[in-house]
């Protein structure tokens, strides 16, 4: 989650300016020498990613393109744990004096996570989507699901600046939780207000697509490992979990009395996906970099080897994710 952008150039390239991103179509990569923003690290040292548990700034600069979110959207919804749907929609029938779902959506991007999931739940619902990014709430409204797997209503509201301080009383009324790629760019401090948010409003949570740290790519290079982990030691960066964030989860939610399941959820890339994996090639490579100057030299012949695998369409990856439900303890004396 911490990305980036880069130039294909041999040498790890740096970020471009607001400007250039501008001109990309959605869905295109702007060019071979520039790289959608959110596919590698910070910008500055000590930047924080898009999605907090705290108040937005007036002035805080958007982190993710809707390139970006695009690009990755069909992969996302292929890596999602469908197989976790049937316990939540049991749960959800169950939720005391329900006459619809209310569904809060953290750092909902362009909404994909709605797109994906309201068609597979009953009834009416209110999507509630929150980020910090006022041009990606717009996208995620327009491009919002209009009816639910049974036909019923499916309406939206946007709020800007993610949850704030997120506490039981700000998911009064919520039906579910949901999120994609939050996790791992949390703090433990994060993820245990997160959870007694939750199970303070007896609230499942649905939260997908949490970096495990594993990274597979065929063929194999001698580099990958190395990359691997000088890029998990990235994502652990100014206190954030990284790939331990599932673990953190698991345990924050269980020690609050909720009932946690956990899916693999791995995005499968090969030569269909291929402006993906060279996004996040650069990305990936990019933060382990800054990691871990000293692969400045290596890295560039990796990188460049793998990108020219990426176009032949010779390279295949695996991104290891996890995804997780936490059911709550309901409120209101439902079972």
């Amino acid at each position: 989650m911490r990305k980036t952008a880069t130039k294909q150039s041999g040498k790890i390239p740096a970020q471009p300016g607001p400007r250039e991103v501008a001109s990309v179509k959605p869905g295109v990569p702007a060019d071979a020498e520039s790289v959608i923003p959110g596919a590698g690290p910070s910008t500055h040292p000590g930047e924080r990613p898009t999605v907090r548990l705290r108040d937005a700034g007036p002035d805080d600069a958007p982190r993710y393109a809707p390139e970006w979110l695009e690009l990755r959207e069909g992969p996302d919804a292929a890596a999602r744990a469908g197989d976790l749907i049937d316990p939540l929609r049991i749960r959800l029938a169950n939720l005391p004096g329900k006459a619809g779902l209310v569904i809060h959506d953290l750092g909902c991007g362009t909404g994909s996570m709605g797109r994906w999931l309201a068609p597979r739940l009953d009834g009416p619902q209110h999507w509630i989507l929150h980020d910090r990014d006022p041009y990606l709430l717009h996208f995620a409204a327009v491009a919002s699901p209009r009816s639910a797997a049974d036909g019923s209503r499916v309406t939206v509201e946007t709020r800007r600046g993610d949850v704030g301080l997120l506490t039981p009383d700000a998911l009064a009324g919520a039906s579910l939780v949901t999120a994609s790629a939050l996790l791992d760019v949390l703090t433990r401090e994060e993820i245990e207000t997160l959870a007694t948010a939750c199970t303070g409003a007896g609230c499942p949570a649905l939260l997908t697509l949490s970096v495990a740290g594993r990274v597979e790519l065929t063929p194999s290079d001698p580099l990958d490992e190395e990359i691997a982990d000088a890029f998990n030691a990235h994502q652990r960066r100014g206190g954030l979990l990284g790939p331990d964030a599932v673990t953190a989860a698991c345990e924050a939610f269980s020690e609050r009395g909720a009932t946690v399941r956990l899916h693999p959820s791995a995005w499968r890339l090969g030569p269909a996906e291929s402006a993906l994996t060279a996004q996040w090639l650069r990305g990936w490579v990019g933060a382990a970099v800054e990691e871990r100057p000293e692969l400045k030299e290596p890295a560039e012949r990796y990188l460049r080897d793998r990108l020219e695998a990426c176009r032949a369409g010779e390279l295949k990856v695996v991104v290891h994710h996890s995804d997780l439900l936490a059911l709550s303890r309901p409120t209101g004396g439902a079972s």
